[in-house]
């Protein structure tokens, strides 16, 4: 196999977010929808479940967050992908202040972000530094709405605040069915905006095992869901009439972000996540980096971190 076809195969991304947005539990849901381990461990690793192999330090296990990066690479083909597996680069980088630099490290080394955002908090100082940098650097971002299965905010008005807050679009490629804390499943929206079909999830015991997905046509979605499904439609609708649909020149621009609800803690839509990512993430090419300006980014213009 060429170089060039090698390079074509691989996405090399971070997860980005302010503490306890759930980048180390997103980390080990990914790896687990790869068959990288056969069970997903936990932060605090309570009860049965283990702990994270991301956070493998011991600092880390007891205050329960990341203060190290740490990188899992492994092979993961989509279904019905024809040809060689993607190889996936994963970098989990700290969220607390007191590590940023690491992570600003790890953000000149990488092809784009998966930005995590808490359903319940929204944008977070952290994240919002970690955007900058991210813009400076002119990564591509897909932007993830975690924790859906607990009482969080309005959809709309998360994205809402993305638009105002850090003047990014995000363009949903799978809005939930359901409110935040009764997730069901996923409208994955096409396109043209429209939402073809539903992936309905159900949990497994403890959410540390790959939680088994059933598809569902708008028909018979609408049949199973009733008003929760119909309510995912017409916001999903609402957002593409905006003019929120997906464009890759645009995502790649760092002008648009698309849009993904997931539960890390349940692995429902750790898949899409992956999927999504070799579709659209793109694979390692020449950066052109101005250090001073990411610096800049990074300290809000001069101010202390």
């Amino acid at each position: 196999m060429s170089t060039v076809s090698e390079a074509a195969r691989r996405r090399t991304f971070a997860v980005i977010a302010h503490p306890d947005a759930g980048k180390s539990t997103l980390t080990e849901a990914l790896a687990l929808h790869a068959h990288v381990i056969a069970e997903a461990g936990a932060v605090h690793g309570k009860g049965n479940r283990k702990a994270t192999v991301s956070d493998w330090m011991e600092m880390e296990k007891d205050r329960g967050i990341s203060i190290a990066s740490s990188a899992l690479q492994f092979e993961y083909a989509p279904e019905g992908h024809d040809g060689e597996p993607y190889v996936i680069n994963l970098v989990d980088t700290p969220g607390h202040a007191d590590f940023s630099e690491d992570t600003y490290r790890v953000l000149s080394a990488v092809d784009a972000a998966v930005m995590l955002i808490d359903a319940a908090k929204g944008l977070e100082p952290q994240t919002l530094k970690l955007f900058r940098v991210c813009k400076a650097r002119g990564l591509p971002i897909v932007t993830v709405i975690n924790k859906w299965d607990r009482v969080g905010r309005e959809p709309l008005e998360l994205v809402d605040e993305i638009v105002t807050e850090i003047d990014l679009q995000p363009t949903p490629l799978y809005w939930p069915v359901g409110e935040a804390g009764d997730f069901r499943g996923l409208a994955h929206v096409n396109a043209d905006g429209e939402a073809d079909q539903y992936i309905h999830f159900t949990r497994t015991a403890g959410g540390s095992t790959i939680a088994p997905e059933e598809y569902f046509t708008p028909s018979d979605a609408a049949a199973k869901e009733g008003d929760a499904w119909d309510t995912a439609v017409e916001e999903a609708e609402l957002l593409a009439a905006d003019g929120a649909v997906h464009s890759q020149e645009l995502f790649e621009q760092c002008v648009t972000s698309p849009l993904i609800f997931a539960s890390a803690m349940l692995n429902f839509g750790v898949h899409q996540i992956l999927d999504t990512l070799c579709a659209i993430a793109p694979a390692p090419e020449r950066r052109a980096s101005d250090p001073q300006a990411i610096e800049a980014a990074a300290t809000g213009g001069g101010q202390a971190i």
